[in-house]
């Protein structure tokens, strides 16, 4: 091998190492019977190579076969520098102690030095680390929530927009539930809703999971306490640590609730006429607002008091449950969103249970509620089922239309408003029967009197006081009943049979444009 040539006192020394190392090694071998090295075995052989060479630091290329020789050595570029070869730290080292004694000095007072500044990092990191283990801990929750959402762009956090997760986060870092490590980046507390309201749409109940500290005195009091009036959390429960309130919610129970004016029976409509079919909503609308033109009748104050004093009969509330029953069990669901074909799969949802309760009057005006638990939903298909049982009663149309829009044949269904549809709860079912007997369930059982308190005060009471001032209902009606043509309702009939004419073809685009106020539905 050859060594680079330098009269340092260090690489001289390097030198003489390796070479003692090498003598080292020969005589090892030399001692032994020619024919007990030419038997050994290779991995033998390896081992009384190692044994007399000092590899504790050595990261650079493959040995030659040769010992105590490095291939390449003079050329090789790796982290560590010339010289090369075994021994190189012992080298150093004596290096190193020979120059301290040519200039006076002592070699343990710098090791010494470097032992005091080695320590003072170490004190440091101790601390920090002593800082860390004096934090209370995180505790993986389920928060348990009612909001309403007007005024918000919507339940997920996004960026420069206002909206309840974001609010939220930042309540719960005023109150200390999160720390103010982890105040920059709503992730690093893995927080995670099980269902993800769209625009100004309400949620009596909602369960939010993530990592939070709960070793403070009232801590859900002082995160309310620093949310307005419209978020309220009811309680959390611990949960498992992998929980996450997306992944683990099984199913779903919505609420929409309906004004039953809505079923007074529709005025006869003009004779159809052939002609474009234009788009009547307008995107860029407000909520719920629509683009009015001169074939659309508005409703005067006197007429729409008229309409208010309507009183749903015994007959017609029991033709509206047994519509909404017809929607339980798996079906195929196509017709009910947009952008689906009946072939897909996903199409094909379970429906548990629907609910319609008694009238209830409300300032003035009768009221139903509807509550619908699914496994899952697609987008717009509450509001369309809705629309549906609204259209056939009004037109008395047979219930025996409703089994045949699960069936292949595509036909425009009108998404009732959105100003009715809240989030009631998520469910579940299968996380509780998993931790039955070992942890909390998770329900909202014994938050139900303060939910429905809070959703009689923000929730209902906005929804009715938004029908009151701009008569929602009454003008999707205005619009169904105006444009019955370009929506082709010829399903809408006495047999209750979906006509040829009443079914889209390929090209032809007849769904509503979009409107703010939808409802994400999972």
């Amino acid at each position: 091998m050859s060594t680079p040539q330098n009269d340092t006192p260090s690489e001289t020394a390097g030198t003489l190492a390796i070479a003692e190392q090498t003598t080292v090694v020969t005589e090892t071998i030399s001692d032994q019977p020619e024919d007990q090295v030419s038997g050994e075995s290779a991995a033998k052989k390896r081992r009384t190579q190692i044994a007399g060479e000092d590899t504790s630091t050595y990261i650079g290329p493959k040995r030659s076969k040769v010992r105590g020789t490095i291939r390449g050595a003079d050329k090789y570029k790796g982290k560590k520098k010339a010289p090369w070869g075994p021994g190189t730290r012992n080298a150093e080292e004596a290096a190193k102690a020979e120059a301290a004694k040519a200039d006076g000095t002592n070699a343990e007072d710098d090791n010494a030095d470097g032992a005091n500044v080695e320590g003072d990092s170490g004190s440091a990191a101790a601390e920090a680390n002593e800082e860390k283990e004096a934090r209370i801990p995180k505790r993986k929750v389920a928060l348990l929530m009612g909001y309403c959402g007007t005024g918000y762009q919507g339940m997920q956090v996004n960026p420069n927009a206002k909206t309840i997760e974001g609010d939220l986060f930042k309540a719960m870092v005023q109150a200390g539930a999160v720390s103010k490590d982890n105040s920059d980046d709503i992730k690093k507390v893995s927080m995670m809703r099980s269902a993800r309201t769209d625009k100004g749409v309400h949620a009596a109940g909602n369960v939010v999971s993530l990592k939070m500290i709960v070793d403070i005195e009232d801590v859900i009091g002082k995160i309310n306490s620093q949310l307005p009036e419209q978020i309220r959390l009811f309680g959390y429960v611990r949960t498992i640590n992998s929980f996450n309130a997306k992944v683990l919610c099984d199913s779903r129970v919505y609420e929409y609730l309906l004004p039953t004016y809505v079923f007074l029976p529709r005025p006869p409509l003009p004779e159809r006429t052939e002609g474009p079919k234009e788009t009547i909503l307008r995107t860029d609308a407000p909520e719920g607002s629509m683009a009015w033109d001169e074939s659309v009748h508005i409703s005067t104050p006197e007429e729409m008091a008229e309409k208010r004093k309507y009183r749903i009969d015994e007959a017609t509330l029991k033709k509206v449950r047994e519509g909404f029953s017809a929607y339980i069990g798996t079906k195929n669901f196509h017709n009910f969103t947009i952008g689906k074909n009946f072939k897909e799969k996903t199409c094909q949802r379970f429906m548990m249970k629907f609910d319609v309760s008694e009238p209830k009057m409300i300032q003035g005006t009768e009221w139903l509620s509807l509550k619908v638990h699914g496994q899952s939903f697609m987008l717009h298909q509450i509001r369309k089922m809705v629309g549906l049982i609204v259209m056939i009663i009004r037109t008395d149309t047979p219930l025996k239309l409703i089994p045949e829009t699960f069936k292949a044949n595509k036909i425009n269904i009108p998404k009732a408003p959105s100003l009715g549809l809240l989030l009631e709860r998520p469910m579940f079912g299968t996380y509780n029967r998993k931790v039955e007997g070992k942890s909390q369930p998770l329900v909202f059982d014994p938050y139900d009197k303060e939910m429905e308190a809070f959703k009689e005060k923000y929730i209902y009471e906005g929804i009715i006081k938004e029908e009151l001032e701009f008569n929602r209902f009454d003008e999707y009606l205005q619009i169904m009943d105006g444009h019955a043509d370009r929506y082709n309702f010829a399903y809408l009939n006495k047999e209750g049979i979906i006509p040829e004419e009443a079914i889209i073809k390929r090209g032809d685009t007849f769904e509503e444009a979009e409107s703010d106020g939808e409802v994400d539905e999972e």
